[in-house]
């Protein structure tokens, strides 16, 4: 993911970033951390935490140490010390919040066991840095294919070149044992240069890749979240969710992490909800729980014979039969406490309807008769002398006129 959009560019930025890195693509943005202590002074007495957090690529970050007091800021490109020769990186925190994030990821905070960095980076290695970089995706072709014609199960997910170019990195994924012995000879042989091979998860993978998650927001793993937890299946059942793995699992194809988001405020709200596997004993029969409602807080039992039949029950109704059970009372049936259309009220509003996507497919006018405008009795229009008729003139009175016989025309012989 590089950027294409943008239209400045800053020395010392990821390759193809036009932005000033602030972006959100190609890692600029990734796994960013806020340093709300940079207003803040420290006491007279206190020693400043000489202590840097370094991001690499794909949000790879590593703590180290400043021992010749440089003046860094967070966005400074810097050459550290790495295994063997150096390495490039930007500067993402320092002062006393590399402390904090040293504590949360449980890294001793012995600064003479960190590595050093040794300088800021020139602009030779600020040069050299992002010609390797332009190389990295294709030398992870080549890698692919090398490895498919080795018969491999493995995929290799990325590659990332040290800031001194003397050490690739090869980041692959499998699901069993892969003996890449005869592959490192073959990356050596076509490379040139030193090769390490590291497998990482499917949840790494993603996150060093990100995505598009199905809410249309960026992947969790690869903006903000930084650990792992495991995910089960019966977080989707406290959740009353279909077990449906196409909408479960993410990208990784592992269940979604934000499955755990919620997971918590629901087993607070069923600490109220009794057990499902109770069942209701009345003098009409025994009932079984059928389905629950956590957000109205409803429970719907039927009857053994009878199972076509719901009744829907509140959480203190539930409670209360059961209370009476186990003192050795039934009630006559769950009809006296089963609610009933008049009681619903506004309970039986679907708000999952209400925001539904298909809300505005029908439109509001389809079913309804438009209303027309009623018509008014068209006003005859006064007369004027074109159309004004004459009146035939009456005849006077006396004897009627004569009328004319018809005479029959004469023969010419006559």
């Amino acid at each position: 993911m590089g950027c294409t959009s943008c239209s400045t560019g800053t020395t010392g930025m990821p390759p193809g970033c036009k932005n000033n890195g602030v972006c959100g693509t190609d890692g600029c943005n990734k796994l960013t951390v806020f340093d709300w202590l940079s207003n803040m002074a420290l006491p007279a007495n206190a020693d400043p935490f000489n202590a840097l957090e370094v991001r690499f690529k794909n949000g790879r970050k590593e703590f180290f140490r400043n021992p010749d007091n440089l003046k860094l800021y967070i966005g400074d490109v810097v050459a550290t010390e790495a295994g063997s020769g150096h390495d490039i990186g930007v500067v993402t925190l320092t002062g006393e919040l590399v402390r904090v994030q040293m504590k949360k990821k449980k890294v001793p905070l012995k600064l003479e066991s960190l590595p050093k960095v040794y300088r800021k980076a020139n602009q030779k290695d600020i040069d050299l840095w992002q010609e390797l970089r332009s190389k990295e995706s294709q030398i992870q072709k080549e890698s692919r294919e090398i490895a498919i014609r080795l018969n491999l199960e493995m995929k290799i997910s990325d590659v990332e070149y040290q800031g001194d170019g003397s050490k690739v990195v090869f980041y692959y994924t499998a699901d069993e044992r892969v003996d890449f012995r005869e592959l490192i000879k073959e990356f050596a042989r076509s490379f040139h240069t030193r090769i390490e091979m590291k497998q990482i998860g499917f949840r790494q993978e993603a996150a060093r890749l990100g995505g598009i998650g199905s809410c249309g927001r960026e992947l969790c793993c690869s903006t903000w979240l930084t650990d792992f937890r495991s995910v089960n299946t019966s977080a989707a059942r406290y959740q009353q969710l279909s077990l449906n793995p196409q909408k479960l699992a993410g990208q990784c194809g592992k269940l979604k992490c934000c499955l755990n988001y919620e997971l918590d405020t629901y087993l607070e709200a069923l600490k109220s909800f009794p057990s499902t596997d109770i069942k209701l004993a009345t003098e009409k029969g025994v009932a079984a729980c059928q389905k629950i409602d956590i957000f109205r807080g409803r429970l719907w039992y039927a009857y053994e014979n009878d199972g076509a039949n719901w009744h829907e029950l509140t959480v203190e109704h539930a409670n209360d039969i059961i209370a009476k059970n186990k003192s050795g009372e039934k009630p006559a049936s769950l009809e006296e406490f089963a609610i009933t259309k008049d009681d619903k009220g506004a309970d039986t509003l679907d708000i999952a309807a209400q925001d539904s996507l298909t809300r505005f497919d029908k439109s509001p006018s389809k079913g309804r008769k438009r209303k027309t405008k009623s018509a008014k009795p068209k006003e005859k229009p006064l007369p004027t002398k074109k159309t004004q008729q004459v009146a035939p003139p009456q005849a006077k009175e006396g004897r009627p006129k004569k009328q004319k016989k018809f005479r029959k025309p004469r023969k010419k012989n006559e």
